[in-house]
């Protein structure tokens, strides 16, 4: 995958950061190398290799589901977000 001007741009709009035209260049090279990396991870056949641990220990403990409603907890967190409506966040659409 190229890193380029293109994809930084996209990169930035959908993580609302702003990145200086000078710093550009040398992060799309930086995200390159983190890419090919990645790829490079990919190629490794890890078909017969049994994991040699796990963070659960003993399954998967559970729990009933029980939804609840807390409207203090609710207006807090919302008093947070940059804009809501409804006890909804309202985001930028991302998908044209």
């Amino acid at each position: 995958m190229i890193i380029d001007n293109k994809t930084i741009d996209k990169l930035a709009k959908l993580s609302s950061l702003t990145i200086d035209e000078d710093k550009k260049e040398s992060l799309a090279k930086e995200l390159g190398q983190i890419v090919e990396f990645v790829e490079n991870l990919n190629e490794i056949d890890v078909s017969s290799v049994e994991a040699t641990f796990t963070t659960i220990q003993g399954g998967q403990p559970l729990r009933e589901d029980n939804p609840y409603k807390d409207e203090e907890q609710t207006d807090a967190i919302m008093a947070n977000a940059p804009k809501s409506e409804d006890g909804y966040f309202i985001v930028p659409a991302i998908i044209e």
